[in-house]
């Protein structure tokens, strides 16, 4: 056999470990997180259902979620995907609209662009002048020709 050929399988055989070892890892820690859900936590099923847990049935695998008020539905546990974490407010708009208000207190503007009237065009004519210059030029050669 060819030493490369050798090479190449080793090098197949060492990817492919980590490739499963990753997964079981995965597979691992999805299966303690289903085996320690509790009452309050929020989940999403495989299929894309969020809700809150409000039971879970050791004795046959099962979890009732409820997604609306009054409304529960019963699922196996192995078809509970993740956990959702709720959002967490942030006070960063606060900030910002601060920052906007010290700007504008002083007179300025937020932009760095000086706006000038005699710049912007009243219609898209004035755009592309060198095309449509360029087209006039081309129908005068054509009318030319055909006369």
């Amino acid at each position: 056999m060819d030493p490369s050929f050798l090479i190449l399988i080793a090098i197949l055989l060492v990817v492919m470990f980590f490739m499963s070892s990753r997964t079981r890892k995965q597979q691992r820690e999805a299966a303690e997180f289903r085996n320690n859900l509790t009452v309050g936590t929020k989940v999403m099923t495989a299929s894309g259902m969020i809700g809150t847990v409000i039971d879970v049935d050791e004795s046959t695998d099962q979890v009732t979620i409820e997604s609306f008020p009054g409304s529960p539905t019963t699922w196996l546990r192995a078809a509970i995907a993740k956990k959702i974490d709720e959002p967490v407010a942030e006070d960063a708009d606060d900030d910002d609209a601060a920052d906007e208000a010290d700007v504008t207190s002083n007179g300025e503007t937020g932009s760095t662009i000086s706006p000038d009237a005699n710049d912007v065009p009243d219609d898209l004519s004035g755009l592309d002048t060198a095309q449509r210059e360029y087209r006039e030029q081309q129908r005068r050669d054509a009318d030319a020709d055909g006369k």
